[in-house]
């Protein structure tokens, strides 16, 4: 039977210390070269040009990728401050059993966004063999395609990152030409790209047009802004810098400059490809635009890129938080292989019309997460975390068996607001989470549950690298946890 104390020990979730911290700004502008080249951006583009130009559709999409950045990057900070990553820091929140529900919920999304993007890149592999040999096998290139991934993200962080180098530079050039390529399909067809519209809309219709593709921008990517800590524990950062922007200048450069750029300009492509064939997924465009070497190196670009998308964005968050389910007896390269199987079983080639909007919707969803995180690392607690109780099955974030009842309702309340006010989902589900987090666990659960950080906001006792420390939690059963064996270096 295993010790209770060691079930939230896992040694895949202890916080990552300053030096083996191996991700700079130059290596996650890479990453998120490949992590927007996705299905979903494609999609966004498609159906913005059906009521909207493109000009105004670029506007409103850089409006929502920087502000999603913005969110990333001050969520992120939780991951930079103490190496935590999210479903451990979600114990905070919604306690030590109660961090599971949430967390579960955005890795099984990310699990599904990882088949959807696997089964994208499997009809680009499919078409490249097409062209080289004559093979015609979709699955196979799927089943492959899903296993090369998964064992890239097992090998760790910095696989992931040399793979990320390799892949950059050869999507922004084949995004360029493909760029070029559609556009001049469209022109053959009379269609100018900035100004074609399928069915312009005016007045209220186009203001609402307008935001949809916002939030779409916003809600697609909230996912991995409740999740940012998971992925930024690994970013270099210096030690005692008070300065918040100096400490997040990585994610700073990739999640507000890079992202809002590359983003934008893979939803001009879907824009592009709907206008030029009238079909947002550019391996259908591009097979109709191009052919032969021309079509297999544009093909192979989407190979890259989804493969560069899965690893960071979904398959990371996702063994990340079946890991911390599991506790030790579920190790990182075991929880990739879950993530892996769970992609796979949904069967993305079968629900592809209906996965997008389900999971866009979820997405709305999980913006509830994003503020109530926001509350409690920056509002309460004021970035300070005691952290070795996080580690604690009896400590200080058990609450009431578990489960902290303030974020728990809170999310339910901001989910349900984000659904039903759809156009605006990532707004409503931020400040709803945010407010509600704010008030109930301010006069009421933390009236009830103690919080040391709170009562005691001491920079040397529960800051991270803002004052020189890495948290090193013990995890023999048989050493008491309290605060005088948990080592830090300073």
């Amino acid at each position: 039977m295993k010790q209770s104390g060691n079930y939230l020990k896992s040694s895949d979730l202890l916080p990552i210390a300053h030096g083996d911290r191996n991700i700079g700004a130059k290596g996650f502008a890479v990453i998120w070269v490949g992590m927007a080249v996705v299905l979903a951006a494609f999609a966004i583009g498609g159906s913005g040009v059906q009521s909207l130009s493109l000009g105004w559709v670029v506007v409103a999409t850089i409006i929502g990728s920087v502000a999603i950045g913005i969110f990333m990057t001050i969520i992120g900070d939780i991951g930079i401050e103490h190496g935590l990553s999210f479903p451990v820091y979600m114990r905070a929140p919604f306690g030590t059993i109660g961090t599971h529900i949430p967390s579960l919920v955005r890795g099984i999304t990310a699990a599904c966004w990882f088949g959807l993007n696997t089964y994208f890149g499997a009809t680009a592999m499919n078409g490249i063999l097409n062209i080289l040999f004559g093979f015609n096998n979709w699955f196979i290139c799927f089943l492959l395609f899903a296993a090369a991934q998964l064992i890239n993200t097992a090998l760790g962080i910095k696989a992931i990152e040399r793979f990320a180098d390799l892949a950059a530079p050869t999507i922004i050039i084949i995004s360029s030409w493909m760029y070029v390529s559609l556009s001049d399909q469209a022109m053959e067809q009379g269609r100018e790209v900035w100004g074609w519209v399928e069915s312009p809309v005016t007045g209220g219709a186009a203001i609402t047009a307008f935001m949809v593709v916002i939030m779409s921008n916003m809600g697609f990517w909230a996912t991995l802004a409740a999740d940012m800590p998971s992925l930024s524990r690994f970013f270099k950062a210096p030690k005692n810098e008070r300065n918040w922007f100096k400490r997040n200048k990585s994610q700073i450069v990739g999640s507000i400059i890079v992202m809002p750029i590359v983003n934008t300009f893979m939803i001009i492509i879907g824009a592009v490809s709907y206008i030029a064939v009238s079909n947002f997924d550019p391996v259908v465009a591009l097979q109709e635009a191009a052919s032969g070497f021309v079509l297999g190196i544009l093909l192979l670009m989407i190979v890259f890129a989804q493969w560069s998308t899965n690893t960071s964005a979904n398959v990371i968050p996702a063994a990340t938080i079946f890991s911390n389910v599991g506790g030790p007896k579920v190790p990182f390269w075991a929880a990739v292989l879950v993530a892996g199987i769970i992609g796979i079983v949904v069967q993305p080639w079968s629900l592809f019309d209906i996965i997008i909007p389900a999971l866009l919707i979820i997405g709305g969803i999980l913006s509830a997460i994003v503020g109530i995180l926001f509350t409690d690392y920056y509002v309460l607690r004021k970035r300070r975390v005691n952290v070795h109780e996080l580690y604690e099955n009896n400590g200080q974030y058990k609450y009431m068996n578990g489960f902290n009842m303030a974020g728990i309702i809170a999310w339910v309340i901001g989910g349900f607001a984000a659904y039903y006010l759809s156009a605006y989902s990532f707004i409503v589900g931020f400040v709803a989470g945010a407010v509600i987090y704010y008030v109930l666990a301010k006069y009421w659960w933390f009236k009830k549950y103690r919080q040391s950080e709170i009562e005691d906001p001491n920079d040397e006792k529960y800051l991270g690298i803002t004052v020189g420390r890495d948290w090193e939690i013990n995890i023999d059963p048989k050493v008491s946890a309290g605060p005088e064996n948990v080592n830090t270096h300073m």
